[in-house]
């Protein structure tokens, strides 16, 4: 499973992004998985930002709640987390990571990074 982010860009304050995550080696589209945004600050540790699974089930860590959505288009190939009112606090290298061995009823979280096996390589946003 490969997984390269894209979108991330220097903006101002109040502005969005769209982060993409573009998923080959992998048949996403005919399987169960649990997809996730986490966002790391050199000097801090890594914080899960949002997560989706197979399903359409969705969550958000308290920070992107009501500014940041997580999507998938429909082929499931391509991962985006719409980033809009944003803040210098979001400023980090965002990165998609990829459990393609979820299935339905377990947890799909940002809260366990743990369970995700794949990482892209990252994506800069900075906000000022």
């Amino acid at each position: 499973v490969q997984l390269v982010e894209s979108g991330g860009d220097s903006v101002q304050a109040g502005g969005s992004l769209r982060l993409s995550c573009a998923v080959s080696g992998y048949t996403v589209s005919y399987t169960e998985y649990c997809m996730g945004w986490f966002r790391h600050v050199p000097g801090e540790e890594r914080e899960g930002v949002a997560a989706i699974d197979s399903h359409g089930g969705t969550a958000y860590a308290d920070s992107a709640t009501g500014r940041f959505t997580i999507s998938q288009d429909n082929a499931k190939v391509t991962f985006y987390l719409q980033m809009n009112s944003l803040k210098p606090e979001d400023t980090a290298m965002y990165y998609c990571a990829a459990n393609p061995f979820w299935t339905y009823g377990a947890v799909c979280s940002y809260t366990r990074p743990a369970d995700f096996g794949y990482w892209g390589q990252g994506t800069q946003v900075t906000v000022s």
